[in-house]
């Protein structure tokens, strides 16, 4: 089943992501390469286009990503954004130098010639500007058919199918970005908006289905929206063949061990094997406060329960004369796209949710169903595969749970408290109607205590943070303005209802500079 698709060669971009989701909102495949793939790599795609990202970099730098310039003669419509155009200038006999004053932020662009990436758009543009080189020779055969008061903004060359603008159209800060980009892959191209739940679901369970065969596999589970829709996916290919696996980590949400169970038996038929762990991955979290340790620990444990599960399931199989092969994994395409990243992966600023790695022994062929997909759009499969809102909608939760919202020792007691004020966290969220409209909410507990009074007595007790954030992909984040009346409840309540906490604060940090999670 073939669908029409566009290339992203990558320049190292940070919005390069984000033009592959505009993309995919047009109902067209987007896959993103890094520029530096062989040539040969892209034609096996058959793409209809190819998108030139933008990047940090000046093309005239001796380390400057470069893809091979043969991509720009292969006949197929090429669009160049920001680096996009600079590269084609520079690399088809134009000149780029470094300006006179950098462009960064809202500017207007002026069309001074008519061409069909801007058809229907008006004369003048808002756009998203963010760069220090300028275009300032064209190559042969090349227009300026847009500009600013300072600099190229936008050319083409019609003949060869090229064109190229020196703003952002994919941010939403350019307001006719949709528009252009939609003039390119509809109207140049010639895509087919055939990227739809519906396909992506008979194709890939024809796809698992026949690279299972016979054999049997297994899911780790979580309990969140990813491994869910992994799990439902994989299972509407090979039915009982599937084995869900769900481990109580001891840091789970209040009675989430008990919920998820239900929901996934009673609700989406998966065949799951619930283990509860708590107590081990509690002995391995005492006296642990660095947030790398926890999650290091908290991933080891978490490979060495899996495995003991799977060996138990292993020797089940052989027994009656089958035998697992397969593993699935909740892998979502941002992972995939970092994992490949055209300057090497960046700073590690916290270790990944997933887990790192599984034993050697461990023979196992992945099945990754989501790894095309963004959130957004596994949460469209969702919904499409008929799963409840309470699992589609969920917020998204870390790996390692409520471990790294617990500054300091992870203790059963400190555990326990923590559950307690998230639950009235979500509980309010919830009741504002505002659950669906942020990305996550939730509570964290500091390792520091302060005076109180309650009941004309003095208290000495813990600080409870909450936190909520408004996110597109969980990359940037901006902290929610909630109203203060839900401010008020989820503080009155944490401070009457939560026997350990009698003081709570507000998060009032966006990502950068912050993380949404506090370690």
């Amino acid at each position: 089943m073939e669908t029409s698709t566009i290339v992203i060669l990558d320049f190292g971009s940070q919005y390069t992501q984000l033009i592959a989701r505009r993309i995919r909102e047009f109902n067209v495949f987007s896959v993103v390469l890094p520029c530096t793939v062989p040539i040969e790599q892209v034609k096996a795609l058959s793409p209809k286009g190819i998108i030139l990202s933008g990047g940090p970099c000046s093309v005239y730098d001796a380390d400057s990503p470069a893809a091979d310039p043969a991509v720009l003669d292969l006949g197929l419509p090429v669009l160049g954004i920001c680096y996009g155009l600079q590269f084609i200038a520079h690399y088809l006999g134009g000149r780029v130098e470094s300006a006179a004053s950098r462009e960064y932020g809202h500017a207007e662009v002026n069309l001074v010639r008519e061409t069909p990436l801007f058809a229907g758009l008006p004369k003048t543009l808002d756009v998203w500007m963010s760069h220090g080189d300028h275009a300032a020779e064209l190559p042969p055969g090349f227009e300026r058919v847009a500009e600013t008061s300072n600099a190229v903004a936008g050319i083409a060359n019609e003949e060869k199918r090229i064109w190229a603008v020196q703003f952002h159209p994919e941010v939403a800060h350019t307001r006719q970005g949709m528009e252009l980009l939609r003039n390119f892959v509809i109207g140049l191209c010639g895509a087919e908006a055939d990227w739809t739940p519906e396909h992506f679901i008979q194709a890939t369970v024809e796809r698992v289905r026949a690279q299972v065969g016979s054999g049997h596999a297994i899911c780790g589970l979580s309990g969140g929206v990813d491994s869910s829709v992994a799990a439902v996916l994989v299972a509407k290919a090979i039915g009982d063949r599937l084995t869900c696996i769900f481990v109580n980590n001891g840091v789970l949400r209040k009675d989430e061990f008990a919920k998820v169970q239900k929901t996934m038996r009673e609700q989406l038929g998966l065949n799951v094997v619930a283990v509860d762990a708590s107590a081990r991955f509690l002995a391995k979290l005492a006296g642990v406060t660095d947030p790398e340790q926890k999650r290091k620990a908290i991933g080891n444990e978490f490979i060495a329960v899996f495995d003991d599960e799977a060996k138990k399931i292993f020797e089940a199989e052989k027994s009656a004369g089958e035998e697992i092969a397969w593993l699935v994994q909740g892998t979502l395409y941002p992972d995939v796209i970092e994992s490949s990243s055209v300057k090497g992966p960046s700073q590690t600023i916290k270790s990944h949710h997933n887990v790192g790695g599984l034993p050697p022994d461990m023979k196992l062929k992945l099945i990754e169903p989501l790894r095309d997909l963004f959130k957004d759009e596994v949460r469209r499969i969702g919904r499409d595969l008929g799963m409840p809102d309470e699992i589609i909608d969920r917020q998204p939760f870390p790996g390692p749970g409520l471990a790294v919202r617990i500054l300091g020792e992870v203790t059963p007691e400190r555990v326990a408290l923590l559950q307690e004020a998230d639950e009235i966290v979500v509980a309010e969220i919830k009741a504002a109607g505002l659950y669906k409209q942020v990305w996550q909410s939730f509570a964290v507990l500091l390792p520091v205590k302060s005076v109180g009074v309650m009941g004309d007595q003095r208290t000495y007790a813990s600080t409870c943070v909450v936190r909520a954030v408004h996110s597109e992909d969980g990359m940037t984040a901006d902290w929610a303005p909630l109203p203060y009346e839900v401010l008020r409840r989820i503080s009155s309540r944490i401070v009457s209802e939560v026997r350990g906490i009698n003081r709570v604060v507000y998060d009032i940090t966006s990502k950068p500079p912050g993380t949404i999670e506090w370690e």
